[in-house]
């Protein structure tokens, strides 16, 4: 019996060391081409970003991609209000980059474009207006690096790969922001490499999705996948199911966590706990393995030290190494010492994520079907009944 308090620990010490494993062998994706021949001409691209609200430090994200050194491509913004305040730092962008093509599209609600999930009904009247073959989502918050056009694009060269996504890193300005960055970078991350490694390929990360127009159109638009609240997860599991691969590019986003609150944050990662059980079930399940540390604490608490420290061990070294050395996130290293805490504060998110059907999503508070589709605003109408 006294072996039972033992095994939870272990099981999780062997998770993070299968982390370890992948995050050594992450490294230069194999469906990228060799670099011999002449120069690739990359494909014109269309960017397209779903806007809500003015994000923290959104003009210096969206910045980041209108300077990118990319022979041609456009943004195209899409928001549902038309007194959205990031407009403003929109048209600053705009008389900024006059030579780059930079539109603004207002799809309100009300409009045919209406949707269950807001974001997917402005992605979808975004991909009507899009003049290129290649397109490129990624959420308003995200900012980039140099060379991210390119990078991102590459794998696309490979007729097998359908869709490349990326890795990111949180910004935060608050302690509760911190929390949820770290879990991004030591839990969410490692889970993302475990998953590629055991060949669970078929998902890709609202940091970046590009894939081409045409195999938007052979999935049915966005509009096929307008229901889902993880709208990301379904256009991958839909494109792979096309034939095609899913890959990473080897770049890292930056996603700005801003100074949000605790309930803030609480929230948030509910949403995406409950959004993960509906979409993937048997892996949402099986997360409980990935909290190191409140199982440590049982194997402390029945006498199992050496499993207790093995589980902890083993988990700081596997989260500091995706972290720090995989995403390049140097405030892992400042608070790596928080990993226990955060095990704490994500189990018991994880546990709240077991129960009930409702998520706040931006100023909405939606309820979701068993499958994953948005049943309907938790005090409103039917969405799903205007379709």
């Amino acid at each position: 019996m006294i072996w039972l308090a033992a095994a939870p620990a272990v099981a999780a010490a062997a998770y993070y060391l299968l982390v370890i494993v992948a995050a050594v062998k992450w490294g230069r994706p194999p469906g990228l081409p060799l670099a011999s021949g002449p120069p690739r001409r990359p494909a014109p691209l269309s960017i397209l970003k779903p806007i809500h609200g003015r994000d923290p430090h959104f003009y210096q994200a969206i910045v980041s991609h209108a300077a990118q050194k990319y022979p041609e491509f456009e943004i195209l913004f899409g928001v549902s209000d038309p007194l959205d305040p990031a407009l403003e730092d929109i048209r600053r962008l705009q008389r900024e980059f006059p030579r780059r093509r930079i539109e603004i599209v207002v799809a309100p609600m009300t409009a045919p474009t209406a949707a269950p999930n807001a974001k997917v009904g402005v992605l979808a009247e975004l991909a009507r207006r899009a003049r290129y073959p290649l397109l490129l989502v990624n959420d308003s918050d995200i900012a980039v690096g140099p060379g991210y056009l390119l990078a991102v694009t590459a794998p696309l060269d490979n007729p097998e790969i359908g869709l490349v996504t990326c890795l990111y890193r949180a910004r935060a300005d608050s302690w509760a922001s911190r929390c949820e960055a770290l879990g991004i970078a030591t839990e969410f991350a490692p889970g993302v490499l475990v998953a590629r490694l055991l060949g669970v390929a078929e998902f890709a990360l609202g940091s970046t999705m590009v894939f081409r127009a045409e195999s938007l159109r052979r999935i049915g638009g966005f509009e096929a996948i307008a229901n889902y609240l993880a709208d990301d997860y379904q256009l991958g599991l839909r494109i792979s199911r096309l034939g095609y691969r899913i890959e990473f590019a080897p770049v890292v986003v930056e996603t700005d966590l801003g100074a949000v609150r605790w309930a803030q944050t609480w929230r948030h990662q509910l949403r995406w706990s409950r959004t993960i059980r509906v979409s993937r079930p048997s892996g949402y399940y099986g997360y409980v393995v990935t909290h190191a540390t409140p199982w440590a604490l049982v194997a402390m608490a029945g006498g199992q030290w050496w499993a207790a420290w093995l589980a902890l061990g083993v988990r700081m070294l596997a989260g500091v190494l995706v972290g720090a050395v995989i995403l390049k996130d140097r405030n892992v290293l400042r608070d790596f010492w928080l990993m226990p805490l955060r095990d704490l504060f994500g189990f018991a998110v994880w546990v709240a994520g077991l129960f009930g059907h409702t998520v706040q999503w931006r100023d909405r508070e939606l309820r979701l079907r068993p499958d994953g589709r948005i049943l309907k605003d938790a005090h409103g109408p039917d969405p799903i009944g205007r379709h």
